[in-house]
């Protein structure tokens, strides 16, 4: 198998031609070709709601698949919009659902709400990018983690939204060295420790945010080996790292310490 280091970097080489690929799998296109032949004809929440492979299609567009059980939760956060500041789905932490109820939100467009391309072109590329990140993760966690992280970093504003996102949480953690019991401390002293080693805004650009990345494949292909365990050396005091890749070594060797 393949380092964590060298799995993510070939996809991220070459991200159009994987998501191409992804797109084009069966299972994936014909999800795609059923979304597209309906969604034009969903007009209402109701609507939405009743058309089981649309509403999972686009709950899986959002990164909200494990929530499709819970349909009155969904319905509530769809009903109340996002204009009111005090609406249901603004008061949710995760990012996520007001990114949803956003590009669905028929509270404010009523019937037209599908004819905009964020809920048909729009959801179809962000249903691709999800199932891409799904794969790589069914063989490594860490490059679906990587992916994720690539694909959130430009849209964030500051720390708490790290904080907020258990993924990105784990990223930051496991890039910077941190122990995850920091959780446990005042949400506003985490927020310090990681502006103080993340400078949040460069992370826009893709130079720093491709640094950034490689320490966290290469903290994590230590953490969680690809291949075989650290085996212990006959020697007294002495370990052998059984199959770390030569791109994995020399990840760590360039990696500086501190922030980015």
């Amino acid at each position: 198998m393949l380092s964590t280091s060298l799995s993510f970097s070939l996809v991220a080489r070459d991200l159009p031609r994987a998501l191409e690929r992804t797109a084009q799998s069966p299972m994936t296109a014909r999800a795609i070709a059923h979304y597209e032949e309906r969604i034009g004809q969903i007009k209402s929440i109701d609507d939405f709601m009743a058309d089981e492979r649309v509403y999972r299609f686009a709950l899986k567009a959002y990164g909200l698949e494990d929530m499709a059980y819970a349909k009155a939760f969904i319905r509530k956060a769809l009903e109340g919009g996002i204009d009111d500041r005090d609406s249901f789905a603004n008061q949710l932490a995760d990012r996520r659902y007001r990114e949803f109820v956003e590009a669905f939100n028929f509270k404010r467009y009523g019937s037209a709400t599908t004819s905009f391309s964020r809920t048909q072109s729009g959801a179809v590329e962000r249903y691709v990018r999800q199932t891409l990140e799904e794969s790589e993760g069914a063989q490594n966690e860490g490059v679906r983690l990587a992916l994720y992280f690539a694909r959130k970093a430009p849209t964030l504003k500051n720390a708490y939204e790290i904080l907020a996102d258990p993924a990105l949480l784990k990223v930051a953690q496991t890039a910077l060295g941190l122990s995850p019991q920091t959780g446990t401390a005042d949400v506003d002293r985490q927020a310090a420790t990681l502006e103080r080693q993340i400078r949040i805004s460069e992370l826009k650009d893709p130079a720093t945010l491709e640094k950034f990345l490689a320490r966290f494949t290469a903290m994590w292909e230590l953490e969680n080996p690809s291949f075989a365990s650290v085996t212990p050396n006959i020697q007294i005091g002495g370990f052998t790292p059984i199959g770390i890749g030569a791109d994995l070594l020399m990840s760590i060797q360039t990696m500086k310490r501190g922030g980015f």
